[in-house]
C-alpha cells in the first residue's frame, strides 16, 4: 500500500486493550455502547444507538471516495465470559486483564474477548484514521450476538445504505467465509420430586476439559462435562445406592461445557467412592489424549439430612443425559467436511425447584433446524418435560458471483502469495441476519487467527490480527 499504516495498526491494539478494560459479557453493554458514542463523539463523527445498545458509526468517504457506494464494517460488542474457578472477577463490574506471550495477547484466567472485541477495535482504528483511503463507512456494533444475535435481529437497518458488507467475526486468517449456520435455543425444563434423607454428601467435580464453541469446535471429539457426569453417575447406581442432591454444569448453551459439579448422597460413601473411583479410571483411561487434563475428583462431606431428588426424578434425569441427542446430528452432502447439523447441551442447573437444560442448535439448513427442534420437542415430552424455543436466526446462504468475494481474494492472494480457503462454517454469523434484512447484500466475514475462543484458553495472534487489519485496509481502498 502507498499509505504506510503503522500509526492505524498500533491504533487497532490501542482500541482492543480499552475494549478488554470495560466489562462487556453479554447483556452488560452500556458500558461499551457508552465508549462507542463517546469514540464517535471525539472523532466527530454521527453517531445513532438504539434502545438495544447497538451502535451506527457514519464516517464520509475520503478524497476521491465522496460519491462510492457505502460499506457496511461490522463486529459485535459482547463475549463470551467463561472463568477459572480461582480467577478473582465480577464479570458485572471487572474488565478482563490482558498479558502478551510470545505472538499471542491473552488472559488471566477468563475468556479474552477477541471474539469480538478485536473486530470493534479494527473498525474504530478505520474509523479513526486520518489517512486511509476508503468509501464512505457505516460502522455497526451489535449487541447481544452470543446469546442469540438479539441487538442484530432487533436493529432498525433502514438506518444503512450500504449494499455491501464486511463481517469481522471470524477466526481464521486464512479463510474466507461465505455461509454459516442458522440456530435456536432450545430450553428443556424437567420438574422433579423431591424428599429428604441422611446420609454422607458426595462431590464429583469434572474440570479443565478442553470445552468450546459448540459450532466450530462440535466435531472435535470434545468431551461434554454434563453427558460425563450422568455418565459416571448412571454406572455408579449399578454398584451402590445413592441420591441426587444437585447437578451443575456450564454456563453458555453455546460453549462446550467444560465442568460439572455433581453432589450425591449415600448411606455408605466410601463404598460408593471406592466404585466410582474404579470406574473413574476406566473413563479418564478412555478419554486418553482427547482430554489429558482432565481432572474428576470425588469428595467426602458431612453426615446429616439433606434434601434430593425422589428414585423417580433420579431416574429420569439420568436418562435424560444418557439419551439426549448432542454433538454432529449430520454432515453436509455438498460441502466437503462440513458439519450440517448439530445441538449442544450447554447448561444443566436446578432453577426454580426443576432442572434446565439449555442447548444450542444449529443447521446450515432451514429445514434441517426446524426438524431438529421437531425432534427436541418430541424428546422433552417422552421424558415428561417442558421446552422453549426462542432466539432462532435463519442461515446465511451462499451467493455465486460475488464482487466482495472477488475483491477479497485477489487482495489476500496479492498479500500472501496464495489463495484463501472459500468456506462455509457451521457456527452462527450475524451475515444470515443482516442478508435476510437488507435486498441483496454482498457478504463477507473475514478475521484473525484466534483459539480457543469461548474457553478460558482464548488467544489472539498479534501478527495475524496485523496481517488482517492491514488486508482491510487493502480491501477498503479498492471499494471505488
Amino acid at each position: 500500500m502507498a499509505v504506510n499504516i503503522q500509526n492505524e495498526v498500533a491504533s487497532v491494539f490501542h482500541y482492543f486493550d480499552k475494549i478488554c478494560s470495560i466489562p462487556h459479557g453479554s447483556g452488560n453493554m452500556n458500558g461499551l455502547a457508552d465508549y462507542c458514542e463517546q469514540f464517535a463523539q471525539e472523532m466527530g463523527l454521527r453517531a445513532v444507538r438504539d434502545g438495544e445498545n447497538n451502535v451506527v458509526i457514519y464516517k464520509s468517504g475520503t478524497e476521491g471516495y465522496e460519491n462510492s457506494a457505502p460499506i457496511i464494517l461490522q463486529g459485535h460488542l459482547d463475549m463470551v465470559c467463561q472463568k477459572t474457578d480461582d480467577a478473582d472477577i465480577d464479570f458485572e463490574k471487572d474488565g478482563i486483564e490482558t498479558y502478551i506471550d510470545g505472538d499471542f495477547i491473552k488472559a488471566r484466567g477468563t475468556t479474552l474477548g477477541a471474539d469480538n472485541g478485536i473486530a470493534v477495535a479494527m473498525i474504530m482504528a478505520v474509523l479513526a484514521s486520518r489517512d486511509l483511503p476508503h468509501p464512505p463507512i457505516e460502522a455497526v456494533f451489535t449487541t447481544d450476538e452470543e446469546i442469540g444475535m438479539v441487538g442484530a435481529e432487533k436493529l432498525d437497518c433502514t438506518l444503512l445504505t450500504g449494499k455491501k458488507m464486511i463481517n469481522l467475526d471470524s477466526e481464521e486468517a486464512d479463510v474466507l467465509t461465505v455461509s454459516c449456520a442458522g440456530g435456536s435455543d432450545f430450553k428443556l425444563l424437567m420438574p422433579v420430586g423431591k424428599r429428604v434423607v441422611r446420609g454422607t454428601k458426595i462431590t464429583l467435580d469434572i474440570i479443565n476439559l478442553k470445552g468450546g464453541h459448540s459450532g466450530i469446535d462440535i466435531d472435535k471429539g470434545r468431551i461434554n462435562a454434563n453427558l460425563l457426569a450422568g455418565r459416571i453417575l448412571n454406572h455408579a447406581g449399578k454398584d451402590a445406592e445413592f441420591h441426587i442432591k444437585d447437578i451443575n454444569g456450564g454456563t453458555k448453551n453455546n460453549a462446550i461445557p467444560f465442568c460439572c459439579r455433581a453432589e450425591i448422597v449415600a448411606d455408605d460413601a466410601q463404598n460408593l467412592i471406592g466404585a466410582m473411583q474404579d470406574y473413574i479410571a476406566v473413563v479418564k483411561q478412555e478419554m486418553g489424549d482427547r482430554e489429558k487434563d482432565c481432572s474428576i475428583v470425588l469428595t467426602a462431606g458431612q453426615t446429616g439430612d439433606y434434601e434430593v431428588l425422589t428414585s423417580d426424578s433420579r431416574a429420569r434425569l439420568l436418562n435424560i443425559l444418557l439419551t439426549t441427542p448432542n454433538g454432529v446430528v449430520d454432515m453436509s452432502a455438498e460441502i466437503d467436511g462440513l458439519v450440517e447439523t448439530s445441538l449442544n447441551l450447554g447448561v444443566l442447573m436446578m432453577q426454580n425447584g426443576g432442572f434446565v437444560m439449555q442447548y444450542a442448535l444449529r443447521s446450515n439448513k432451514s429445514s434441517a433446524l426446524t426438524f431438529l427442534e421437531e425432534r427436541m420437542a418430541a424428546f422433552a415430552d417422552s421424558n415428561g418435560c417442558r421446552y422453549e424455543i426462542s432466539c432462532r436466526y435463519e442461515p446465511w446462504e451462499f451467493k455465486k458471483d460475488s464482487p466482495l468475494q472477488r475483491l477479497y481474494a485477489e487482495a489476500y492472494c496479492e498479500q500472501f502469495g496464495r489463495k484463501p480457503q472459500i468456506s462455509a462454517i457451521h457456527a452462527g454469523l450475524e451475515c444470515a441476519v443482516f442478508a435476510k434484512k437488507i435486498d441483496g447484500l454482498d457478504c463477507i466475514s473475514v478475521g484473525p487467527d484466534m483459539f480457543g475462543v469461548h474457553t478460558v484458553h482464548e488467544k489472539l495472534s498479534i501478527s495475524s490480527a496485523t496481517e488482517i487489519f492491514k488486508l482491510l485496509c487493502t480491501v477498503l481502498g479498492r471499494c471505488k
